[in-house]
């Protein structure tokens, strides 16, 4: 059973940056493309970033693009999220989650395993 687990969150003054951590164990992170997704109170879950397995191919949602960077380090088997610029709506439950396919997908449905969440908080 693969087990992700998401630490990094906080509370970050507007403008502010925050580089979250998943922590996948339980089978070879690199058989696996690995997606952050965020979940605001109201409102649907969100796919921000993946990356996928091998090829180095990345998806960033629109609202996201310059901001957030994802990578991977599967010597480590361990995917970050580096979060720069924080907006207020970028406050939300970030998940981290695990679909054993190559490719990225934004689509929270194809992903098999799910970590519990790390909260981000962006206030003044």
């Amino acid at each position: 059973q693969v087990k992700l687990v998401e630490s990094g969150g906080g509370l970050v003054q507007p403008g502010g940056s925050l580089r979250l951590s998943c922590a996948v164990s339980g089978d070879t992170m690199a058989y696996y493309a690995i997606g952050w997704f965020r979940q605001a109170p109201g409102k649907e879950r969100e796919g921000v970033s993946c990356i996928s397995r091998s090829d180095g191919s990345v998806y960033y949602a629109d609202s996201v693009k310059d901001r957030f960077t994802i990578s991977r380090d599967n010597a480590k088997n361990s995917v970050y999220l580096q979060i720069d610029s924080l907006q207020p709506e970028d406050a939300a439950v970030y998940y981290c989650a695990a679909r054993y396919m190559p490719y990225v997908s934004r689509n929270s449905m194809e992903y098999e395993f799910w970590g519990q969440g790390t909260q981000v908080t962006v206030s003044s």
